[in-house]
């Protein structure tokens, strides 16, 4: 363990990503006191190259990437977690920037904000333009019923601690995840702040979410936490 003030687990969820997982692993490692991947279930050797380059790796239960999450933040055992994902999108040496306001108790959920740092995920083709276009307007639509001024709230790139994440009672099983962790913050008083990260086009494949099938989920998560 290293001198932190708060100890940091850096959580990884998979599905077959053999091609980057080891890199990832190597690049947060210096910045965190241990990493878990959460699996889901890989047919390819994700879970072999996770333990051979230093990470403890678990099962989820199938059901998605928030499912996934949920399981990680169940059994994690330091005082916070960063989130960061598998395919080589983001920027480990970003950590320490994202941590920092958690670490000096400014704030209790710290998102990466591509709107301020970019991002090579969000422009260029019509799908991602869409992508950009909803996520604006969950943002603004956050930042008027919450009276705050975030910038970015989807980004799976974030820093939380760990009682927080477990007094949020996260139900949803697959990516609305993220917006439904930020409302809750919200919605019961957590300290959310932005900070700038770069988010850089996927190394190998295609991004997992298809916007003609979660905009409906997406859409009713937003209401949910809006009004109620």
């Amino acid at each position: 363990m290293t001198d932190r003030p708060l100890s940091l687990t850096a959580v990884i969820c998979t599905l077959n990503e053999e091609p980057t997982i080891g890199e990832v692993i190597d690049g947060v490692m210096p910045h965190v006191d241990c990493c878990l991947v959460v699996d889901g279930h890989s047919t390819d050797a994700t879970r072999e190259i996770a333990e051979k380059h230093g990470a403890r790796v678990t099962l989820d239960n199938g059901r998605g990437k928030g499912a996934a999450i949920r399981k990680a933040i169940e059994v994690v055992g330091t005082d916070a977690i960063v989130f960061i994902d598998a395919d080589g999108s983001h920027d480990p040496a970003d950590i320490p920037r994202l941590y920092a306001p958690v670490a000096a108790g400014e704030a209790d959920l710290v998102v990466g904000d591509r709107m301020a740092g970019g991002s090579d995920e969000l422009s260029g083709t019509f799908g991602r333009f869409l992508r950009l276009t909803g996520a604006g307007f969950i943002t603004i639509c956050v930042n008027y019923r919450f009276n705050v001024r975030l910038n970015d709230i989807q980004n799976g790139f974030r820093v939380i601690r760990t009682d927080v994440a477990r007094a949020l009672d996260l139900r949803e099983n697959g990516f609305t995840i993220e917006m439904e962790m930020v409302m809750k913050a919200l919605k019961r008083g957590y300290r959310v702040k932005n900070v700038a990260s770069h988010e850089y086009a996927r190394k190998v494949g295609r991004s997992r979410i298809a916007i003609s099938k979660v905009w409906f989920r997406f859409g009713y998560v937003l209401i949910r936490h809006l009004l109620w």
